[in-house]
């Protein structure tokens, strides 16, 4: 299973902070319950943000794309 990124972990994370405190001031709720059930939503909230964050290309594609490009718009690739 592939790491995430800078980007998926600070996506996530934003929308778990922004979210909670979203959600907490909209229902106005001080029961624990509804608390834990705010924070649950959130963190699921999150974990979808993060996943759905598109993951950078692999250089592998690039080097294929390139390779079948006509011959006049062959860009070259570092390796």
């Amino acid at each position: 299973m592939p790491r995430p990124t800078i980007a998926q972990l600070a996506y996530g994370a934003s929308t778990v902070i922004f979210s909670t405190v979203a959600m907490l001031l909209l229902s106005q709720t001080s029961s624990g319950l509804g608390i834990t059930v705010i924070a649950l939503a959130a963190l699921a909230l999150g974990l979808l943000v993060a996943m759905t964050v598109p993951a950078p290309g692999s250089r592998g594609a690039q080097r294929e794309a390139a390779e079948t490009a006509p011959e006049g718009e062959r860009v070259p690739t570092a390796l």
